[in-house]
C-alpha cells in the first residue's frame, strides 16, 4: 500500500465569478487520513478532481508519484444513471477499490446510504489502510475516519491536524476572539466619532472666540489671525491623527471579517391551511414500466399540516413510492388514491432533476414565477445567497451539489405547495446550510413527506410517523 509523497505546489482554483482558494502548498504522506471541508460551492469536489488529474487548477500543481494507484469516487456515479443513489456510488466505489488502490479520494460517500451500507462503509474506511482524502459535511465520519482537516474558506484552504472535535473547539475560540476584536474595535469607531465631533466643536468655539475679541478691539487682527492659524494647525493635527485611527480600524475590520453566517432569511410558505386530508392511498400498488410490481398494500393517508417520513432500505421503492404520488408516467400503479395536482406539490429530488443544466439561477425562479419581476426575481434569489451578478447568471451545471438544493427551494418557495416532498434532501448540504434548512422546514405549514436516511433531521423538522416501504 506505500506510495511516495503527493506534493501539492501552489495550487490555486479560480472562476470568473468566484476564488474559491490560492496559493495552496502542501505534503500528503503515505497513509494520511484527510477530510475536505467548506461551504457549499467553495470548490471542495474540484480540489478532489484536480487531486485525480481530472482538471486542471488555475495555476500550481499536483505531484503523483508513479508508485501511486488512485480509487476515485465523485459525487454522483453518471456512469450508472439508471441506478439509485446508493446502488450508483456502491458500484463505482467497487469498481474503484477493484484497482487495489494505495489512494482513495471519495466524494460526499454517505450521501444515499442506508443503515446499514453506511456502517459497513465506515468500517471500511476505518480499516483502509492507504492514503484517504475525502469530502465530507458528515460529523459521524469526520470524526471517526479522519485525523487532518483541510479547510476551504476565505479563499484559503487551511491545514488542522487533529480531530474534528479538536477543530471545531479551535474555529469556536477563533471566533469568539474575533468577535471580542470586533466589539472592541466598533468601541474605538464610536470613542473616535466623539473625539471628531468634540474637536469640531473647539474649533468652532475658538474662531468665535478670536472673531468676538477682534470686534471688541481686545485683540488686533494679526493676532487673531497668528491665534486662528495656531488653532487650525492643532486641529488639523488632531483630524490627522483621528484619520489615521479611522483607517487602521478599517483595515483591521477588513482583516477580521467573520464568514458570513446563513440566518433564516427566507422562508417557504404553504398554499391553503386546515387539516383536510391531502393525499390519501388505498390498496396501492407501484411498480416500473419495464419492471414487476415493485410494492404493493400501500394505505395511508395525510393531511395538511401532517409530517410523514417513507422509510426502507436502498432499493427498497421509497423514491418509486414519490414518483407515483407525483404521477411520474413512468410510474405503474394501481389502487385507489387521491393525490394533490402536481402544481400544488414542490419536489426536490435527490439529483435536483427539476433544474435544467443549461439554465442560469435566474431562469430557473422565472420560469416557475412569470408574474415577478427581474428585480423581485433577484429580490428572491438574494434571500437564498444568490446575490452577485455572476452568481444569478452563473449556469446551473456550474453550480456545487448543496447549491442546487438552494436553487431547488427557491423554485419550490416561488411557487408555495401545498404537499412538500423531500427525497434525501440533507445530500451535498454543509453543516451550516444544513441547519438553515432545518429552521425553514420547522415553520412550513403544509404536509410534508420525506425521503431520508437521516435521523436527526427528521426528528428536528418533525417528523413524528413512518411509513416503511417493504414490511407493509
Amino acid at each position: 500500500m506505500y506510495h511516495s509523497p503527493i506534493q501539492v505546489n501552489g495550487l490555486s482554483l479560480l472562476f470568473p465569478q468566484k476564488v474559491c482558494f490560492e496559493d495552496f502548498t502542501a505534503t500528503v504522506e503515505c497513509g494520511t487520513r484527510i477530510a475536505v471541508i467548506g461551504r457549499n460551492g467553495s470548490g471542495k469536489s474540484t480540489l478532489l478532481k484536480i487531486l485525480h488529474g481530472a482538471f486542471e487548477p488555475s495555476s500550481g500543481s499536483v505531484k503523483i508519484p508513479p508508485n501511486v494507484v488512485c480509487g476515485y469516487v465523485p459525487q454522483v456515479a453518471e456512469k450508472f444513471d439508471a441506478c439509485s443513489g446508493s446502488q450508483r456510488f456502491q458500484r463505482a466505489l467497487t469498481e474503484a477499490l477493484s484497482r487495489d488502490p494505495n489512494l482513495l479520494l471519495l466524494d460526499e460517500p454517505t450521501n444515499h446510504l442506508d443503515g446499514d451500507n453506511r456502517r459497513s462503509l465506515m468500517r471500511m474506511l476505518q480499516s483502509y489502510g492507504g492514503t484517504l482524502i475525502v469530502v465530507s459535511h458528515d460529523a459521524e465520519l469526520l470524526r471517526s475516519c479522519v485525523r487532518t482537516l483541510w479547510h476551504v474558506d476565505g479563499g484559503k484552504i487551511k491545514i488542522f491536524t487533529g480531530t474534528y472535535d479538536d477543530y471545531i473547539r479551535e474555529i469556536g475560540m477563533q471566533r469568539l476572539a474575533v468577535e471580542e476584536k470586533l466589539a472592541q474595535l466598533e468601541r474605538q469607531k464610536m470613542e473616535m466619532h466623539g473625539a471628531l465631533m468634540r474637536e469640531q466643536r473647539r474649533a468652532a468655539k475658538s474662531k468665535s472666540i478670536g472673531e468676538k475679541n477682534v470686534k471688541r478691539r481686545k485683540w488686533l487682527p494679526v493676532v487673531a489671525h497668528d491665534k486662528a492659524n495656531g488653532a487650525e494647525k492643532a486641529a488639523g493635527k488632531k483630524r490627522v491623527a483621528i484619520d489615521l485611527k479611522k483607517r487602521k480600524f478599517a483595515e483591521s475590520l477588513a482583516n477580521l471579517q467573520l464568514p458570513e453566517v446563513i440566518l433564516p432569511k427566507f422562508s417557504l410558505p404553504a398554499a391553503g391551511s386546515g387539516n383536510h386530508t391531502i393525499l390519501s392511498i388505498v390498496g396501492g400498488s407501484v411498480g416500473r414500466r419495464s419492471a414487476p410490481i415493485l410494492l404493493a398494500g400501500i394505505n395511508f393517508s395525510l393531511r395538511f399540516g401532517e409530517r410523514m417520513a417513507i422509510l426502507g432500505k436502498n432499493g427498497s421503492g421509497k423514491s418509486t413510492l414519490a414518483g407515483a404520488i407525483l404521477c411520474d408516467p413512468d410510474i405503474v400503479k394501481s389502487g385507489n388514491w387521491s393525490v394533490p395536482r402536481s402544481g400544488d406539490i414542490g419536489y426536490l429530488d435527490q439529483h435536483y432533476g427539476t433544474l435544467r443544466a443549461e439554465d442560469s439561477a435566474f431562469a430557473a425562479i422565472a420560469e416557475v414565477a412569470p408574474q415577478l419581476s427581474h428585480g423581485e426575481v433577484r429580490k428572491h434569489l438574494a434571500a437564498f445567497l444568490f446575490r452577485k451578478n455572476e452568481e444569478v447568471e452563473c449556469q446551473i451545471s456550474q453550480l456545487s451539489g448543496g447549491e442546487k438544493a438552494r436553487l431547488s427551494l427557491a423554485r419550490i418557495a416561488a411557487k408555495p405547495p401545498k404537499l412538500l416532498i423531500l427525497d434525501e434532501i440533507t445530500n451535498n448540504l454543509d453543516l451550516e446550510t444544513r441547519e438553515h434548512v432545518i429552521q425553514i422546514l420547522k415553520n412550513f405549514r403544509g404536509a410534508m413527506i420525506v425521503i431520508s436516511h437521516d435521523g436527526d433531521f427528521l426528528e428536528r423538522v418533525g417528523v413524528c410517523s413512518g411509513y416503511r416501504v417493504g414490511e407493509n
